[in-house]
């Protein structure tokens, strides 16, 4: 793995807006960043990142399987006792998830440890399944990268794939807080591959969902929501106005209700406690587990529900290295052992791996000069060499 500094396309952004990728500059900062790339051998990608993703992915699987049939598990995780049923019975169902991201600690030396699971609302898909790609090529002709690099990337035709599955009977909404660039930039994409696989699709604001007299969810147009992907969190459903008819309405969602299991980063203390001394985690415990003393004066701080590394601390010898603000914290904390993310010429990188439809597929990076990655952390493209 090596950090590699190149020339930037002089037409990138013009490139990204006519792709439709309208949120490359976030607040007057590059957020897509092509004046270096991450460099990876084959068997890097090969041993150290695809197939341990696809080993993680199926330590929660079985994480999931024990949670819905335990309540101590539900407790721990601190989901509200209204929202098991529908939890169990979504995973009793099989209902299907589209796709995922493990946030992994790697260095291209030792085996990648999981930070953290976007399983419910990952975002930086466009970026990753397209955008990369097109650099790559674009690279290549313009003898920016060497002729040989490929990506490890398919995450476009296998999203394509997925709908096809998921969307075999009926129209699909798409959801979530289309006034925010980024997440209607998402929205706007996921469609396009949904088009693609043949869907039928209409795309709303999650506050424009109605209820009707049958307790269906309805759009704009009184048409039921039979099929509808939501980039918007669980937890946050919980507990809007709407929640209290999550269990009735007949709505398949995407990602699925059992997905509020693994979206929490409660599942880091409960997969070191399955699996313990697994080489791809990190010891993790509750914060008012006595156990987490284990860990010492050194760890990382973390909500059990947080977004873009909002309240998370890094913490060593006791001392407060760097936090980040935000609103989370309410339910508890969750501590993990301390593991600084490899310095690469200042930048701190944090591997994405992509799931779709459980199959290893493809990787994004952020980076940032802190090593708690947030909403504004760099997008560097890969190559493998």
């Amino acid at each position: 793995m090596q950090r590699i500094a190149c020339p930037e396309r002089d037409d990138w952004r013009t490139t990204a807006e006519s792709a439709g990728f309208v949120f490359h500059t976030i607040d007057g900062e590059r957020y897509w960043d092509e004046r270096a790339y991450y460099a990876f051998t084959l068997d890097e990608i090969e041993r150290a990142i695809e197939a341990p993703t696809g080993e993680i992915d199926a330590m929660c699987l079985e994480l999931v399987g024990r949670t819905v049939k335990d309540e101590r598990y539900l407790r721990r995780l601190k989901i509200p006792e209204a929202f098991w049923a529908l939890i169990s019975e979504s995973w009793r169902r099989k209902e299907p998830s589209l796709y995922g991201r493990l946030d992994l600690k790697f260095d291209g030396s030792g085996p990648a440890k999981l930070l953290e699971y976007n399983a419910d609302t990952p975002t930086s898909i466009f970026e990753a399944a397209v955008f990369q790609w097109t650099w790559l090529e674009q690279a290549i002709e313009r003898n920016i990268i060497p002729k040989r690099a490929d990506q490890y990337n398919s995450i476009h035709d296998r999203l394509i794939e997925a709908w096809k599955t998921l969307g075999a009977t009926h129209p699909l909404h798409l959801t979530g807080m289309t006034g925010n660039t980024e997440d209607a930039g998402t929205l706007a994409y996921l469609e396009d591959t949904a088009v693609q696989a043949g869907l039928k699709t209409t795309v709303l604001d999650i506050e424009e969902i109605g209820l009707n007299d049958d307790g269906r969810f309805v759009d704009l147009d009184d048409r039921p929501i039979r099929l509808a992907f939501k980039l918007y969190p669980w937890e946050w459903m919980f507990h809007d106005a709407f929640g209290k008819n999550l269990a009735t309405a007949p709505t398949q969602w995407v990602e699925p209700p059992w997905k509020a299991i693994l979206s929490n980063k409660g599942i880091l203390p409960l997969l070191w406690e399955m699996f313990p001394n697994h080489p791809n985690l990190l010891p993790a415990y509750f914060e008012d587990d006595p156990q987490a003393a284990s860990l010492g004066a050194s760890f990382v701080r973390k909500p059990v529900y947080s977004r873009e590394g909002a309240n998370v601390a890094l913490v060593s010898a006791g001392t407060t290295l760097v936090e980040q603000e935000g609103p989370y914290g309410a339910e508890g904390f969750v501590r993990q052992a301390l593991a600084p993310l490899p310095n690469f010429s200042g930048q701190y990188p944090v591997i994405g791996s992509w799931l779709v439809d459980h199959t290893p597929c493809g990787l994004s990076i952020r980076e940032d000069e802190n090593p708690i990655t947030g909403n504004t952390s760099r997008f560097l493209p890969h190559a493998i060499l």
